[in-house]
């Protein structure tokens, strides 16, 4: 198989995950365990896509591990801000936001001040942790959704040292195409 075909099927791959229902959003459960926090991650497209997203651009820059940390960190705050209630206002279209907007970075293969990385990192984490934490207000859910982010960031961070720089491109390609259809949905 060639790389053109390759690169079709991935974007083929990442845009039929879009038919996914987003269950990572308010109103489908008031299960507040661990293991809820634990899944949530996995079962939200925005989150899932974002997450490994911004692991996968940390690898393919080949950052310190400051972008994984400042983004568990801030998560960590905007959850916080969350289970006391407060909202971002735009939250589901800024999430979704972010999901274009690190899909862009991964297909430019953008290569930011290591400050300037990490400052936009930790404000996705802000809004991410924000949804979070008033979708599971819970310590127990807490501990669960920073488990599996800590997961899915280094998975990406992985790939992204491993993976070759024209399939990075594409899925970047696709992860911003993503993006801007979530966008349209919020």
């Amino acid at each position: 198989m060639n790389h053109k075909n390759s690169n079709l099927i991935l974007a083929g791959a990442a845009l039929s995950l879009l038919a996914m229902p987003a269950f990572a959003h308010p109103g489908h459960g008031e299960a507040l365990g661990f293991f809820d926090g634990l899944a949530h991650p996995f079962t939200g497209l925005d989150h899932l896509l974002a997450m490994l997203g911004l692991g996968l651009w940390g690898g393919q820059q080949r950052r310190s591990l400051a972008q994984p940390a400042t983004f568990l960190a801030m998560m960590l705050v905007g959850a916080m801000v969350g289970m006391a209630g407060l909202t971002v206002p735009g939250l589901e279209t800024g999430i979704a936001a972010t999901v274009a907007l690190t899909g862009l970075a991964i297909a430019l293969a953008l290569s930011l001040p290591g400050w300037l990385a990490t400052s936009l990192v930790g404000l996705f984490a802000l809004a991410h942790g924000n949804a979070h934490g008033q979708e599971l207000p819970s310590a127990s859910a807490a501990a669960g959704f920073m488990l599996a982010s800590a997961v899915l960031l280094m998975a990406g961070r992985l790939a992204g040292q491993v993976l070759a720089e024209r399939m990075l491109r594409a899925a970047g390609v696709a992860m911003t195409a993503a993006g801007v259809v979530l966008m349209g949905m919020n």
